[in-house]
């Protein structure tokens, strides 16, 4: 693992970044060359750091502010100096488009880390892809993003060469949370939920067909629009429907009141979701009534994973207030494959960026192999994680606790 003391990354900093950004003179490949002949390496984050969604969005920034600390005092790339630069998207697709174009802008930046929402991304893609601007998101599931809107059809074709992502997709996420209810939960009825969102939506049509696949029966279906936070009329639906399970496409902001009210009204059955509501504010949200429910989510437990244990400390030691959440793990093993292409490029031109930085980064993403946090991170032909890896977390003792771990078997 690349991981030091955070006094060593905070000293380093306080020596080099800070006076690197400060005095800094503008070369001619995009960079900022400062005392010692350091290149400027920016790093975008793109998240929600503000609104609903802001908890998972804050770990994300955290997290990829840790890599570019650590890169920084290891020295990692000869040369080279990196900080982020972290954009609020607020949940929403025009504020991702309108980051991605001022990202692009900074000739500085040669990466990009994000989005959360699998919605923001489709308005981000185009904008990175012009400018061969590799991004990489820990979150986004939708299969459609890598593989085209002909996925499910048989057709499988990457839209944006530019695109990668750390997570795995839906297309594997909703079948892994239908095998677990039918044959270990033994659910066989299901009320099916979303928020008609990109990600919501796909994730309830991907889990709905698998479920029914199976032999387990939808008792219904219906939407919610997840800025009202009363549900009464779906709620009724539910506790009429004499479904045994819920399953809701959508995130925790809408999932944890939804849970509330489902069990306030008498229908005392677990509520299902995705990556998009295993968080601590789901907890939060849905109070006493969520105990019992479940989330599937990308990955192993962090905590559990030996590659992690130095992540986790270091992060605990950097002093972030937000905690990492779902995403972190993934978020610093995103920085780090952007960090590992711009080695290579370093590398490969006789320890310099070369004039089209942003076109050679891009390449190099292509055969990024290394371990990580998460597992081995390396990208196949659609730019999809080749680690398929997913955990069930049930929502008990006040605490998210993982109750089984492992892959798709369709």
């Amino acid at each position: 693992m690349r991981q030091r003391s955070l006094i060593a990354i905070t000293a380093a900093l306080a020596a080099g970044a800070l006076t690197l950004t400060a005095c800094g003179s503008r070369d001619d490949k995009g960079g900022d060359s400062a005392a010692g002949g350091d290149t400027t390496v920016v790093i975008g984050v793109d998240a929600p750091l503000t609104g609903d969604l802001s908890a998972l969005g804050l770990g994300i920034k955290n997290s990829v502010d840790l890599a570019a600390k650590q890169a920084n005092e290891k020295k990692y790339v000869k040369g080279v100096t990196f900080k982020i630069e972290a954009l609020d998207d607020q949940a929403q697709p025009s504020s991702g488009q309108q980051n991605a174009t001022k990202l692009v802008a900074d000739k500085n930046v040669l990466g990009v880390v994000g989005p959360l929402n699998s919605s923001v991304a489709e308005s981000m893609q185009k904008v990175f892809d012009d400018a061969k601007l590799v991004q990489v998101s820990p979150a986004n599931t939708n299969p459609a993003l890598t593989q085209g809107p002909d996925w499910n059809g048989g057709t499988k074709k990457r839209p944006f060469n530019s695109y990668f992502r750390t997570a795995t997709t839906d297309a594997i996420q909703g079948p892994f949370a239908a095998q677990y209810l039918f044959n270990d939960a033994k659910k066989k009825k299901v009320f099916v939920v979303d928020d008609k969102k990109t990600y919501g939506a796909g994730l309830a049509a991907t889990f709905k067909a698998e479920f029914t696949k199976l032999g387990g029966k939808v008792a219904g279906e219906d939407h919610v629009n997840p800025e009202t936070k009363d549900f009464s009329a779906v709620v009724t639906k539910i506790k009429n429907s004499g479904a045994d399970v819920v399953y809701y496409g959508g995130e925790y902001p809408a999932a944890g009141p939804l849970s509330k009210q489902i069990k306030k009204a008498g229908a005392k059955i677990p509520l299902v979701g995705g990556d998009g509501i295993y968080s601590a504010d789901f907890i939060k949200l849905s109070g006493k009534e969520g105990e019992g429910d479940l989330a599937t989510s990308v990955g192993a437990p962090v905590e559990t994973l030996p590659s992690a244990k130095e992540f986790v400390a270091n992060y605990k030691a950097g002093g972030y207030k937000e905690a990492y959440e779902a995403y972190g793990g993934y978020s610093y093993d995103s920085a780090w494959s952007i960090i590992e292409a711009v080695k290579k490029v370093v590398d490969d031109n006789g320890g310099k960026l070369p004039e089209d930085a942003r076109s050679k980064v891009l390449d190099a993403m292509k055969s990024v192999s290394f371990d990580g946090v998460t597992g081995k991170v390396a990208f196949d032909e659609f730019g999809d994680a080749t680690n398929k890896q997913l955990t069930v977390y049930q929502y008990k003792g006040g605490n998210w606790a993982a109750v089984k771990s492992g892959t798709f078997s369709g």
